[in-house]
């Protein structure tokens, strides 16, 4: 029985690893099919089929107006969930490596500096402490504070913003024609509601901020206290 069991464990453990490294070349290959291998995005993620965005105002019931509406924004959340999910599991697969060999490979590098740069994290650190921030920055985002922000920020899909700009989350820029000027913005501002190409590059945006902002830092002090208890997210 001993010997069995011990057998059992190897064969997790191999499979496991394996799991691992398909999991890690699959993270840079999904949604960039286009994309060489060892490239990194320039730009938040691209939608490869985009549903077409339902015109919220002309459902007057209010249950089916919240229904098209989480029917409409649930794919693509889950959808940066999962891309965020094998990104955290390249993170982790990359320190496990290290760990092991104490160095990385130029393509490794490569991938952390991207990571850095997508994440915020300062590469004045040690490699150790830059992958414990990149595992406290890069994670899943509750898919209904996802849902309730979108719903609350965009009047449940009918806000211009949302309908001509793909922004359902209140998100704002900083550069003169990056989005739509408010029509009620404080005298002497200089900000604008930022417009989208499409659903997914919105939907990354905003769960990037999340994962990156200092404003968030309470929320993934929260993820964080689940991860390390093995709790859901």
């Amino acid at each position: 029985m001993l010997k069995q069991s011990q057998h059992f464990e190897r064969v997790k453990s191999v499979a496991w690893k394996a799991t691992i490294v398909v999991v890690v070349i699959f993270s840079f290959a999904y949604p960039f099919f286009n994309l060489p291998l060892g490239l990194f995005p320039e730009k938040p993620i691209e939608a490869t089929v985009e549903q077409t965005l339902p015109d919220f105002r002309t459902i007057e019931n209010i249950k089916e107006k919240k229904t098209a509406f989480f029917q409409y924004l649930m794919p693509e959340v889950k959808r940066q969930n999962d891309y965020l999910m094998v990104l955290r599991l390249t993170v982790k697969a990359i320190f496990d490596d290290f760990e092991e060999k104490g160095e990385l490979t130029d393509f490794q590098r490569r991938q952390l500096e991207w990571l850095q740069n997508e994440y915020r994290v300062d590469a004045k650190l040690s490699l150790e402490n830059q992958f414990k921030q990149l595992l406290r920055k890069v994670d899943i985002i509750p898919k209904d504070l996802v849902l309730v922000q979108a719903a609350n920020e965009s009047a449940w899909g009918v806000s211009r913003f949302a309908q001509q700009g793909y922004n359902f989350y209140g998100l704002w820029c900083f550069r003169t024609g990056c989005g739509f000027v408010p029509r009620q913005r404080d005298e002497g501002a200089a900000h604008e509601v930022a417009k989208f190409n499409n659903l997914a590059q919105a939907t990354y945006t905003y769960m990037r901020n999340l994962n990156r902002h200092p404003a968030y830092k309470h929320l993934r002090d929260i993820l964080s206290k689940l991860r390390t208890y093995n709790k859901p997210i």
